[in-house]
């Protein structure tokens, strides 16, 4: 069929490249995150250690979640039977969203069945509920909300990565009596850096804008109750809207946003990523419930506290043998590798040759010439494993050619 081959060209563009992705076909081995079993096409198995999940803090293994999850398929069955709309509402949903109010010091919340919608989502129906609206996005946002931005169809402006002063002259050149949005994430994924947090509200107050906030990186891992960054930094009730994810630190799966009442009676009303989606299913939000209930608690104080320190212990350990870290002060370590082909021999090597699993970050999630491998430490992961990773890492590096900093 020769309209297939519009297809095989962007398949072997992406190949040529260097950057062309292979799914790993993992079994996460209940009770002994980060260990798992990696499948290999040819049917065979083999013994991994995870470096690169984005369920930081182990809690989707986590005994009481699991057992909530279980007693709720018992009580209210598989799906949740169609939109919220429609009959897609259940008690664990309403009770979420107060936890997830209550969380963030807002007055309501509204559940999405991800991240990504609720970015999504809610950024491009902010322009239908307010006319002639600017969105001012940081470079690095998420392709979340860039895509909600863009189907937003209203003006916007993209400020450099954490520029609160091209941020400033950009709303400067723009009429004062428009009504502004500033849409910023707190933890950076890719290179672990944070926003500018208190300067960024300080505009938003002196330009009369709307704070925008994607949290889903910092929710259950920053802050005394772990409502991130924004609270760590004493500035919740500076942010109008707090977009999260039920899906990393809490360990399950779903988006949501946090706001006054009336914004999310509003997004609610008028969102069509919400109005025409199934509900998350009830035993997800029952799990990331129990989740959060136990994050927000002395028992997440604690596992908060020691993933800080395997984060940077990590971190230190890659510093002390010239490897490329790319430095920041949060649960992230990425290694600037800078070429797909050597990123993904890397990757691969670890893999098959050591049992390492870390999956290569190419363009379009960074910028070509900014790929990487990206280790998420969890609190589970031990100092043996570390040095084992380290090492392993050592002698690859050496084996690629590739340049290590100077002593």
């Amino acid at each position: 069929m020769k309209h297939l081959a519009a297809f095989e060209d962007a398949v072997k563009e992406i190949r040529d490249e260097g950057r062309y992705r292979v799914f790993i076909d993992l079994k996460r081995h209940r009770g002994k995150f980060p260990r798992a079993s990696a499948r290999h096409l040819d049917g065979s198995e083999q013994e991994v250690v995870v470096w690169c999940s984005n369920d930081y803090l182990g809690m989707g293994q986590d005994p009481d979640v699991i057992e909530t999850m279980k007693e709720a398929v018992d009580a209210f069955g598989a799906g949740s039977g169609g939109t919220r709309n429609i009959s897609g509402t259940t008690r664990y949903h309403v009770d979420l969203e107060k936890e997830l109010a209550s969380l963030h010091g807002k007055e309501a919340a509204l559940l999405f069945t991800s991240g990504y919608v609720s970015n999504d989502a809610t950024l491009s129906t902010l322009a239908k509920i307010m006319p002639n609206v600017i969105i001012y996005s940081d470079a690095l946002n998420h392709a979340s909300m860039i895509e909600g931005i863009k189907r937003a169809q209203c003006a916007k402006r993209v400020f450099r990565h954490n520029d609160v002063g091209h941020l400033r002259a950009l709303m400067e050149n723009d009429p004062a009596d428009a009504p502004k949005v500033i849409a910023f994430e707190s933890v950076y994924s890719m290179d672990g850096d944070v926003a500018p947090m208190k300067e960024i509200c300080d505009l938003a107050e002196e330009f009369d804008a709307i704070t925008y906030l994607d949290e889903v990186h910092a929710v259950g891992m920053y802050g005394i109750t772990g409502a991130g960054i924004a609270e760590r930094d004493g500035v919740m009730d500076r942010i109008t809207i707090c977009e999260g994810t039920l899906a990393k630190a809490f360990g399950v799966m779903g988006g949501y946003i946090a706001a006054d009442a009336i914004i999310i009676d509003a997004i609610r009303s008028m969102a069509p990523g919400f109005i025409f989606s199934t509900s998350t299913c009830p035993v997800l939000a029952a799990g990331s419930l129990t989740s959060i209930r136990k994050l927000r608690g002395e028992f997440g104080v604690e596992l908060r506290k020691v993933h800080q320190e395997k984060a940077e212990l990590l971190r230190q350990k890659m510093i002390a043998a010239r490897l490329p870290v790319m430095m920041a002060d949060t649960h992230i370590v990425p290694l600037h590798v800078g070429d797909p082909e050597r990123c993904k021999a890397l990757s691969d090597t670890l893999l098959f040759d050591f049992g390492i699993y870390v999956q290569p970050i190419n363009y379009p999630t960074v910028p070509k010439g900014g790929e990487r491998l990206r280790f998420t430490p969890s609190p589970h992961h031990t100092e043996a494993m570390m040095d084992e990773l380290v090492s392993a890492l050592v002698a690859i590096w050496a084996q690629l050619g590739l340049e290590r900093t100077a002593a």
